[in-house]
């Protein structure tokens, strides 16, 4: 109740806070009994504990530093200097090659989801507003870029946290079972195929083609929605007559890409597969903000008192965006506390035959997705009921595992709750709610050819 409430609010209203605030208040509400009352304290306690957990703290820390960074490579001349350099060069000359661009540098970026979209939507957003394409458009791109991408090639804190995982129960040779599962991770293929095709065929449907048409008329929001956090509120435009150099904007970025599987490699002991991948990605956009900051001041863009206001102006014009994620990460929490993913899986549990097992592992999997906002809280859920349902059936463990994953993939991709989808309005700088019905569509199309093709896999395992 409290995730569907949550989430089916949030849609009516498109009241993003009150609905996650709902969500958790009903949760704890049910666990105090149905006292309203306690309810509520227990949903305060709650918000508390999550901004105190470790983890939670650098996602939130994450996101204030997000806002800086923006903030100081628009202040310094650098992104406007990149969309001049790429035009001069004729390198993304109408709408389809901006879209491309955005497409190509989600797949590039592998690290790091919300590092993916960050450097997809900064570098892309000005190209898509130049060229009238809307940003609801880019955020499908970037956000159907980023977990597919980094789950089918899991050399990141992905691939590391799948890995924990299924060693921890018993899976041998747990790396060759995660690589066996990427031609199986139908849904994260379907996904990215489809984005591709959408980019280079400018296919728009259902309410992305209003979108468009909304857009290619001059408006980039609808009257009645606003964006998550419009960068270009964030900081100041560059002082008149500043040089607009690409590289202000370009060499952060590189430094941010390069700094996460570093972090990973000092925070796992040399083990890159080891490292966190919460203090890795702070680190990054730190390292990203600092070298920022020192090209600023080496070309005397901005002085030290310069720096700081813009950077504090950033962070606190995301204050909202870090609002939406500490709601989330509580309703998570809240969830976890009812049970809610074990709920949902054991509904289902030893109730099927053989020949539907695989693909509805995978639609099970996006319902707690979808209901959590996590897919690696479903992973956590899912893998440890699909691995021994495949040992007890005595089928190869590869195609449960690979449906898990898919699944917690496709829910995560369509929950308003999630994250990702979060973070990819943020990098837009569009409506959340329209990012997530805009994006649906496209979603759940990839999802029905996942479904069928795990269909496919669960008919040739019952023959076999």
């Amino acid at each position: 109740m409290p995730p569907l409430l949550a989430i089916g609010l949030a849609i009516k209203t498109r009241q993003v806070y009150v609905s996650l605030a709902a969500g958790i208040w009903l949760g704890w509400t049910i666990l105090s009994g149905w006292n309203p009352l306690v309810g509520t304290a227990a949903s305060i306690d709650a918000v508390v504990d999550t901004v105190v957990d470790p983890g939670n703290a650098r996602v939130l820390l994450f996101t204030f530093a997000i806002g800086a960074l923006i903030a100081l490579v628009e202040a310094n001349g650098g992104v406007r200097g990149f969309v001049q350099w790429v035009e001069r060069r004729r390198w993304v000359t109408d709408g389809r090659r901006a879209q491309i661009l955005a497409w190509t540098i989600g797949v590039v970026i592998f690290i790091e989801s919300n590092i993916t979209v960050l450097v997809a939507g900064s570098i892309c957003r000005p190209l898509f507003d130049r060229f009238r394409v809307s940003r609801e458009k880019l955020a499908y791109l970037i956000d159907s870029t980023s977990a597919p991408v980094c789950i089918l090639i899991p050399f990141n804190a992905w691939g590391a946290y799948i890995l924990s995982l299924l060693a921890g129960l018993g899976v041998e040779n747990a790396v060759a079972v995660l690589i066996a599962t990427i031609p199986l991770n139908l849904y994260a293929i379907a996904a990215l195929m489809l984005s591709g095709l959408s980019a280079a065929r400018g296919l728009d449907i259902g309410p992305m083609k209003a979108a468009q048409k909304r857009t290619a008329g001059g408006e980039l929001h609808w009257e009645h929605t606003t964006a998550i956090a419009d960068p270009e509120q964030l900081a100041p435009p560059p002082k008149e007559g500043i040089p607009l150099r690409p590289v202000n904007m370009v060499l952060p970025i590189v430094s941010m890409v390069l700094m996460m599987p570093v972090a990973m490699f000092i925070t796992g002991d040399g083990d890159l597969m080891a490292g966190s991948g919460s203090v890795s990605v702070l680190w990054a956009v730190l390292a990203g903000i600092a070298v920022a900051s020192v090209l600023s001041l080496a070309q005397r863009l901005l002085n030290l008192e310069e720096l700081g206001t813009v950077g504090i102006r950033g962070a606190g014009g995301l204050t909202g965006m870090a609002l939406v994620l500490l709601l989330a990460l509580t309703l998570g929490a809240v969830t976890q506390e009812l049970g809610t993913g074990d709920y949902v899986a054991g509904l289902v549990e030893g109730r099927v035959p053989l020949f539907l097992l695989v693909p509805l592992v995978f639609l099970v999997a996006s319902g707690i997705a979808f209901s959590t906002g996590s897919s690696w809280g479903t992973f956590a859920i899912m893998l440890p009921i699909a691995v021994p349902i495949a040992g007890a059936l005595g089928v190869p463990v590869t195609a449960f595992v690979a449906a898990s994953l898919s699944g917690g993939v496709f829910g995560d991709h369509c929950s308003p709750i999630s994250d990702t989808t979060i973070v990819s309005s943020l990098a837009s700088a569009s409506d959340h709610i329209e990012h997530v019905r805009t994006q649906l569509p496209y979603a759940l199309l990839a999802g029905g050819i996942a479904t069928l093709g795990f269909s496919a896999v669960g008919l040739w395992l019952s023959i076999v």
